[in-house]
């Protein structure tokens, strides 16, 4: 984090209208993707980024070191979120879930996009979430370390398994269009 960084969460800590604002610029995309990684769910995703920053402002003092601010916004992203997924009536994946999935894949192989959603849908949340922000929003490793509030080791571990279950859960996909 470089100094003028530091002194805009300083700022906003303080109750600086202007700063927050430059935070909410900055940071509403990661927050977004951090919570429709959770849901996938586009609009209740953007109802928590909304969520998340008016409860940043209303909490804002409890923040006691401006490094930690981001990974802060994003704890919050993701509680908001998970709160919300729990609140959802469950819906359970269908017993013939995978063997659905061979068979879409086996009339349409162009279109990966509905496997890759459940793929990553199957994912414990820190994975989906590190993954969301890597590949899709095209983060580097020391953004999404920062964000996550993650070690640089911890997060190639969590991508590295998370890459290994898309691949053995999109194996009978791919497959088909080999």
């Amino acid at each position: 984090m470089d100094r003028t960084e530091y002194d805009t969460y300083q700022a906003a800590i303080h109750g600086d209208r202007d700063a927050f604002e430059m935070i909410i610029h900055s940071s509403s995309r990661n927050l977004f993707a951090i919570a429709y990684g959770i849901l996938q769910n586009r609009q209740e995703a953007e109802d928590v980024v909304q969520d998340t920053l008016v409860k940043a402002w209303k909490s804002r003092w409890r923040v006691r070191d401006p490094e930690k601010f981001p990974a802060w916004l994003s704890t919050i992203a993701r509680h908001r979120a998970r709160d919300l997924a729990r609140r959802r009536r469950p819906e359970p994946l269908p017993h013939d879930f995978e063997s659905a999935a061979v068979a879409d894949a086996e009339t349409e192989p162009a279109d990966l996009g509905p496997h890759v959603q459940a793929a990553l849908a199957q994912l414990p949340e820190l994975h989906r979430v590190a993954l969301t922000l890597r590949y899709f929003e095209e983060l580097d490793y020391a953004t999404i370390e920062h964000t996550l509030g993650l070690t640089n080791g911890a997060l190639r571990g969590i991508l590295g398994r998370a890459l290994g279950l898309m691949r053995k859960r999109l194996k009978p996909a791919l497959a088909t269009i080999t």
